[in-house]
């Protein structure tokens, strides 16, 4: 199988550590070594690294090769523009279509945790065997702990076998009562923005939901693999729409098939969810770096290469990298996106 690791998103929940220079999914947030690294090195048991793919914005390139010399070169593909993961996944199939006979192909964000491999190695081989015999398309859904509003949900349908269900429908990030609504209804899952299909059955769903799309990018074949795709891609990535792959096909699509995803799993949206994976203390604190602390709980720390002592403080996120310091509630973690827009509406760029 072909596997897709989409590693263009920009992290900015993760400020001041994630930055536009150096955005979440190289980072190491949680785990042994960068979120891209990890999720390669997960896939390893399921794909040479021939077969592994990397999408990510033109900046990041020289960076995924140094994170992951393992695969060829021209498997780094990049983009020009930020256009969502609808392009991404079809300029993806575009390439592994002109590439590779094998017709699987397997979409993976770059910032996922996952701690229990085997598990999620049958799921995806067991997606993967649905979206052959059926020419379908396959998503992956992860049962719902807590009525979040930050996810989307995919409403599950007909058991069509063990794990393997018929999609009704996919349901847009709801508001706290619907979403206590899916969780005690057990008939709706997480949407982990994971895929399985062939690489025909994705372009051609792309062709017969978002026409437009397809047309610009597979006029893009003739120069697949020349020494003008760069110049082509640029080409037809200007006036490309932003639009995600639930929007362009998914949501649209009749022939969709989830399977549960039972490997434990996070987004690791945001700073106030690492503390599941960071060490934690009786008092509720986790720490990394050198750090004293008098009297608090609940707190989480990452104090760089400096020292950070806290007093008598709760639940406060602090971040530090010696050039910026966050300090905020946990509870107002979501908020960071408005240092960011105030960063950029005072002209500080050297720190966005």
């Amino acid at each position: 199988m072909n596997i897709v690791i989409m590693a263009g998103g920009r992290g900015t929940r993760f400020w001041p550590q994630s930055r536009i220079r150096t955005p979440k999914q190289f980072l190491n947030i949680v785990g042994e070594g960068s979120m891209l690294r990890q999720t390669f090195e997960r896939v390893l048991p399921l794909a040479d690294p021939s077969s592994i793919w990397v999408v990510t914005n033109e900046e990041y390139g020289h960076e995924v090769v140094r994170q992951i010399p393992e695969i060829p070169s021209e498997n780094v593909i990049t983009e020009p523009f930020v256009r969502s993961t609808a392009p991404c996944i079809g300029l993806a199939a575009l390439n592994i279509q002109h590439r590779s006979a094998d017709p699987v192909m397997v979409v993976l964000p770059a910032d996922h945790y996952i701690p229990d491999d085997g598990a999620f190695h049958n799921a995806l081989t067991v997606g993967a065997n649905v979206a052959v015999a059926e020419q379908a398309l396959v998503t992956i859904g992860i049962q719902p702990t807590a009525p979040e509003t930050g996810y989307g949900y995919i409403e599950v349908g007909d058991e069509v076998n063990p794990g393997i269900h018929r999609v009704d429908g996919f349901r847009e990030k709801p508001d706290r009562a619907t979403a206590e609504t899916f969780l005690s209804g057990g008939r709706h899952l997480w949407n982990s923005g994971m895929f399985i299909w062939t690489v025909d059955t994705i372009l051609n769903n792309m062709l017969r939901h978002c026409p437009d799309l397809h047309t610009r990018l597979t006029s893009l074949i003739p120069s697949l693999g020349a020494e003008n795709q760069e110049r082509e891609v640029l080409r037809v990535y200007e006036n490309l729409p932003t639009i995600s792959i639930d929007y362009a096909v998914m949501e649209q699509a009749e022939h969709v098939f989830v399977v549960r995803g039972e490997f434990g799993w996070s987004d690791v949206g945001s700073w106030s969810a690492v503390q599941q994976f960071w060490y934690t203390d009786e008092k509720g604190n986790a720490f990394r770096g050198r750090v004293i602390d008098v009297d608090s709980s609940g707190s989480i720390v990452d104090a760089g290469d400096d020292l950070i002592a806290l007093i008598g403080v709760e639940d406060l996120i602090v971040i530090n990298t010696g050039d910026a310091v966050l300090v905020c509630r946990k509870d107002r973690d979501q908020d960071i996106k408005q240092v960011i827009e105030a960063l950029g509406n005072r002209n500080l760029k050297e720190y966005l």
